[in-house]
């Protein structure tokens, strides 16, 4: 099963991005997810729970977004959506698919980081959920 090696890669890429920022915890974590990428999302679910366990991912959500895939033909410029099994001939002039634009990926889209509480101002309602900061895991210039 490949999406217990995706989960393992995800936590280990935002436990290390945690430890370089100083995060105690992580809150949520958004992934893109292409549709012809093969990977069976509750599954990924399921693996990412125990890939968490002991780390400081451990009780963070996983929230994945499915990214449709579509190809561009090269004879006629257009873009379509290739479905599931996919559609490979252009629907404009019937020739095959030149490029697939998307629908492969699998990337960290967001990391919704737990604030540590350090100099937290008490709250009102101590059952509120605690304060987030959401931060691209990587940086883009």
């Amino acid at each position: 099963m490949h999406e217990m090696s995706l989960a393992v890669a995800v936590v280990d890429q935002v436990e290390t991005a945690a430890r370089s920022r100083g995060a105690a915890g992580v809150s949520s974590i958004a992934l893109d997810v292409g549709e012809l990428a093969g990977v069976v999302a509750d599954a990924l679910a399921f693996c990412f729970e125990l890939a968490c366990a002991g780390t400081v991912v451990e009780g963070a959500e996983l929230i994945t977004r499915t990214v449709p895939g579509t190809a561009r033909c090269t004879p006629c410029a257009e873009v379509w959506p290739v479905g599931m099994p996919p559609t490979l001939l252009c629907p404009g002039c019937g020739a095959a698919a030149a490029e697939l634009v998307s629908g492969r990926e699998l990337r960290i889209r967001e990391v919704r980081w737990a604030d540590p509480g350090i100099g937290e101002v008490p709250r009102a309602d101590p059952g509120a959920p605690r304060e987030e900061h959401r931060q691209p895991i990587t940086e883009e210039s």
